[in-house]
């Protein structure tokens, strides 16, 4: 198999000493642009600098399209092969804790509950709800912050 190699790629890239440039880029099948640093002299040296750090990333890029067209495969369509399984999660057979009943109220209410909608859907009095709410907030489930038009206080979950 046909192969780009470094040191001749840092060997081409050193004839821009000599005021040749660009001949690495055409090396590593960059043909457009290894014209343009041809007639420019590598984009007046400092494109030609800059390849210097870049050379290891077009030898990679270039000896993986070689590798593509000797399987017979398009460069620019590479198809993905993954073994995909479907695994369902076991459905609890006990009540939902009052998290998952919070959880699943901000989901249903789009993401944003009021304080009155979390206490509805928890069944739990005032204390327990704030406590629950702090625990949220402390795992980075949700966000208190205030409506924009009337000010009172929203809980933005992340879902």
């Amino acid at each position: 198999m046909q192969r780009v190699n470094y040191p001749t790629a840092y060997l081409l890239w050193a004839l821009s000493i000599f005021g040749v440039c660009g001949i690495h880029r055409l090396y590593t099948g960059r043909i457009l642009s290894g014209v343009i640093y041809l007639f420019t002299f590598g984009i007046v040296g400092f494109g030609q600098l800059i390849d210097l750090f870049l050379i290891p990333g077009m030898v990679d890029q270039r000896n993986q399209e070689l590798l593509r067209l000797q399987g017979g495969m398009n460069p620019v369509i590479m198809p993905v092969i993954a073994q995909s399984r479907v695994v369902e999660a076991p459905r609890p057979t006990q009540e939902s804790s009052p998290m998952q009943k919070l959880l699943r109220a901000a989901h249903e209410y789009g993401g944003i509950l009021s304080p009155a909608q979390a206490a509805l859907s928890t069944e739990l009095d005032a204390a327990q709800l704030r406590e629950l709410l702090y625990e949220a907030e402390r795992l980075g489930y949700v966000e208190t912050t205030n409506d924009p038009v009337t000010g009172a206080i929203r809980y933005r979950f992340d879902l």
